[in-house]
């Protein structure tokens, strides 16, 4: 692949994409990018004030609702309300999310990753999925190398909380339901491409509010080693709009170690792959989200 940028967007005229977490950071510049390529972008934030910033630096292409993906009723707010004023959506980018934070819950009593970066972001495909017309986006990252699918105890009730593990578990479990989805989406015959990328070591404000007692250290090595937010952007960009992403497609930056660099087709570990676990991860999320898809069944 050569070294796509955002000069190589098609144009995105008459197309709707949702990105979720667009606030800040990954997400606002996917927003800012697709929005320059004359898409009509919602910015899907919980903090509602810094998301209408965005929007206003980006002029009429785009429009501000809130989203909580730490509350499922504001998912189904949010859905609902989407669904009353928008037919179809093109695209979903899954890109908002939460990195090595203190052990908290939800509101519906998940573990606050898993809760948001994989129940939240699960739970709006979900309830979106019969409106969407071309490619679902999700964000993982290189982290769900160290994480493991605890099917029985997913919530961290009763094995001791660490944050790096269960950052990784939801990463990872970001991957399993991309790949899933595709697999389902192309057992029915859906034109629908699930995609899944990751940003590679991008200077965002996640870096800064992971809450870990490496945060200081984080904070002085980001800017020296760490890509800026909009080459971090550039895998979910290429994901979300090029003709060449492959459904069921992995994508990253292509320098060294997927550390920075422009996106290109990636790999991930043996656990993302494990399609039994997989599966198991649906029907547990259809469950303890009270949601269900026409692809529940493959």
């Amino acid at each position: 692949m050569a070294a796509w940028t955002t000069n190589d967007i098609p144009d995105q005229s008459n197309r709707t994409v949702v990105v979720t977490g667009a606030n800040s950071g990954l997400g606002a510049e996917t927003a800012r990018a697709l929005a320059r390529a004359g898409a009509q972008v919602v910015l899907a934030c919980r903090d509602v004030a810094k998301g209408q910033e965005v929007a206003d630096g980006i002029g009429e292409n785009a429009q501000v609702r809130r989203l909580d993906l730490a509350d499922l009723s504001s998912v189904r707010e949010f859905a609902a309300g989407l669904a009353a004023t928008h037919e179809t959506i093109d695209v979903l980018v899954n890109n908002a999310g939460v990195m090595a934070v203190p052990f908290r819950r939800t509101a519906d009593g998940f573990e606050m990753q898993i809760g948001t970066n994989h129940f939240g972001h699960f739970a709006l495909t979900a309830l979106l999925l019969g409106r969407i017309t071309d490619r679902v986006v999700t964000v993982s990252s290189t982290m769900h190398r160290i994480g493991k699918i605890d099917l029985d105890d997913v919530n961290w009730e009763r094995r001791r909380y660490e944050r790096w593990p269960a950052y990784g578990q939801s990463k990872l479990a970001n991957l399993l339901f991309a790949y899933e989805l595709q697999r389902r989406l192309a057992a029915h015959g859906s034109p629908v491409k699930s995609i899944a990328v990751h940003p590679g070591y991008s200077s965002t404000n996640l870096q800064y509010r992971s809450e870990s007692r490496y945060g200081k250290l984080v904070e002085l090595v980001t800017p020296v080693i760490g890509q800026s937010a909009k080459m971090g952007a550039l895998p979910s960009l290429y994901a979300a709009t090029s003709p060449d992403a492959e459904p069921g497609g992995f994508y990253g930056p292509g320098g060294l170690f997927e550390m920075r660099g422009h996106p290109k087709k990636v790999s991930s570990n043996a656990r993302s792959h494990d399609e039994y676990v997989a599966s198991r991860l649906w029907e547990l999320s259809e469950r303890l989200c009270d949601v269900q898809t026409p692809l529940t069944s493959t």
